[in-house]
């Protein structure tokens, strides 16, 4: 997929990634939980993500469910290219430098980045 999703879609992949297969009244249920919504809006924008093979409906008998076609990983590579495209001119370590320079990493945190630096020295995996 080379098309990134919405704000909207993402949060309804997010729930599909977790809990699926979902029927719309359960996603916009957990939509919900953090955010007024209507179910009639919540249906249309998966009725839109369904159009552009985003999802899929799978109907069990009078229950229509609904399955992600697109996968966390890659969607998340997706995001994370057009950030670093976009906000940080291409720099993957200027993105790295200000999320750390952001925030406090834990001494777990610096534990495994520190590892990770030693198997890319080593040639290891990315």
């Amino acid at each position: 997929m080379s098309n990134i999703p919405s704000p909207a879609e993402l949060e309804i992949l997010k729930i599909l990634w977790e809990y699926e297969p979902a029927t719309v009244r359960f996603i916009h249920e957990k939509l919900s939980e953090t955010k007024e919504v209507g179910y009639t809006t919540t249906l249309k924008q998966m009725q839109r993500m369904t159009e552009k093979s985003m999802i899929a409906r799978v109907s069990e008998g009078k229950v229509h469910e609904y399955r992600a076609l697109v996968r966390e990983h890659q969607v998340k590579k997706n995001l994370f290219g057009q950030l670093v495209d976009s906000v940080f001119k291409g720099s993957t370590m200027d993105l790295v430098i200000h999320a750390l320079g952001n925030s406090r990493p834990s001494r777990e945190e610096i534990s495994e980045l520190e590892k990770w630096l030693e198997e890319q020295k080593k040639g290891g995996k990315s």
